[in-house]
């Protein structure tokens, strides 16, 4: 598909956005020493003004035009105006586009170029007015059809874009505790999309069990206390399935959609892509990390849960074999009936504090495994609390005390 791109239709901006820091965003330093002390706009959109200034073409004193890399943007469209995320390999955090590339000649361009590939569903090949530039775009579709984002590169019209680094999609539905993935989603968060199933998969699934650092705590308190609305971009390092350390950057935005049945579900719709950081990632004393360590006890597998629905977040041991954890009807579903008394009390209880309890839960042949299991209330992020749950077999004699229900 090719055309020439008009210069109507952008992405509106808003009215609001006319003046006051508008304003001062579009104040233009000197451009040849983004460093000067010489300026007397904010310093705190001097950063904007360099993202900015890096892709797009530099010209010469004689107004030739200076080599440089040309990367694709990334950019998450499911909100009002596309926000920037990634440029190339590097992780960018939710700029409007109209921000990045506010000083671009090309922008409108970009704008109707990004707008036609989420109306269309497919990637476009596009001329700028004055025929020196073309503009490509590649689409982030989801499994289910909807569009997450969208690639987009401009260059010269006689050289080739780079080789583009492959986002993948991903939904996590916060209504029935189910993930979905894509060949590309597992492949940038280090698993191994042969192996892996791509449906039907629990929230732990898709997260790495054992270490827990920041970003994905933030990923689960946004899991754990959804807001519509919301939206979050990151970077994290991880072991990858072939035992190298790899960085993935990450966004998502929950949604509030409607279901086949005529309910609305929480969803949160994210893409991932294989990163590399500006700088390399200071060293971290982790001290959650080494007090859990040090906590860890052979035949106890310790993971976080929600505290509502006891759906399962993440292992931060290796996931326990003697129950079906992977059973996609949701953490209750997990406990036989005859035991909800006992998880209600544990429920109540852990609100507070420590709760523990010995019940049965689903085994993998489909029979009930009796499970001694503690909890402990902890705080995610700000004011966003999760279960931290120890389970192990019991003992006959924690069997025998734990006043269980006869099953017939």
């Amino acid at each position: 598909m090719r055309r020439t791109v008009g210069q109507r239709d952008p992405f509106p901006i808003p009215e609001a956005g006319r003046s006051g820091k508008l304003r001062e965003l579009t104040h233009v330093c000197n451009p040849t020493d983004l460093t000067s002390e010489i300026c007397d706009r904010n310093p705190q959109f001097v950063a904007a003004d360099y993202v900015a200034l890096e892709w797009q073409d530099s010209y010469g004193s004689a107004g030739k035009i200076l080599p440089m890399t040309h990367d694709w943007l990334l950019v998450e469209t499911l909100g009002g105006e596309p926000l920037v995320v990634a440029r190339g390999l590097q992780t960018k955090h939710l700029v409007p586009i109209s921000v990045f590339l506010r000083r671009n000649p090309h922008l409108m361009a970009i704008q109707s170029a990004i707008r036609e590939s989420v109306q269309a569903g497919q990637g476009v090949s596009t001329i700028t007015p004055k025929n020196d530039r073309v503009i490509r775009t590649e689409v982030v579709r989801m499994s289910d059809g909807h569009i997450h984002g969208v690639h987009i590169w401009i260059g010269p019209t006689d050289v080739d874009p780079p080789q583009r680094p492959i986002p993948g999609p991903l939904i996590w539905d916060l209504t029935a505790g189910v993930a979905t993935d894509t060949p590309e989603s597992l492949r940038n968060s280090g698993m191994n999309p042969d192996t892996e199933a791509t449906h039907d998969r629990t929230f732990a699934d898709d997260l790495p069990s054992r270490d827990l650092n920041g970003s994905e705590a933030k990923v689960l308190a946004m899991t754990v206390k959804p807001v519509v609305g919301r939206t979050l971009c990151t970077t994290w390092d991880v072991t990858d399935y072939r035992g190298e350390l790899i960085t993935v950057g990450f966004v998502a935005r929950v949604t509030l959609e409607p279901h086949d049945d005529g309910s609305d579900r929480l969803i949160c719709r994210a893409m991932n892509w294989r990163g590399e950081r500006e700088h390399p990632a200071p060293p971290t004393d982790n001290l959650a990390q080494r007090i859990l360590n040090g906590l860890a006890q052979p035949g106890v597998h310790r993971a976080l849960v929600g505290l509502d629905d006891w759906k399962l977040l993440k292992w931060l041991d290796e996931p326990a074999p003697f129950f079906d954890w992977r059973n996609n009807e949701g953490g209750p579903a997990r406990i036989h009936s005859a035991d909800a008394r006992h998880m209600a009390r544990m429920t109540t209880d852990f609100s507070d504090g420590v709760a523990t309890a010995v019940l049965r839960m689903r085994a993998e042949d489909g029979g009930w495994q009796p499970v001694h299991m503690t909890v402990n209330r902890i705080e995610l992020d700000h004011d966003t609390y999760a279960g931290l749950i120890a389970l192990r077999l019991p003992t006959d004699d924690e069997v025998a005390a734990a006043d269980l229900d006869r099953l017939d």
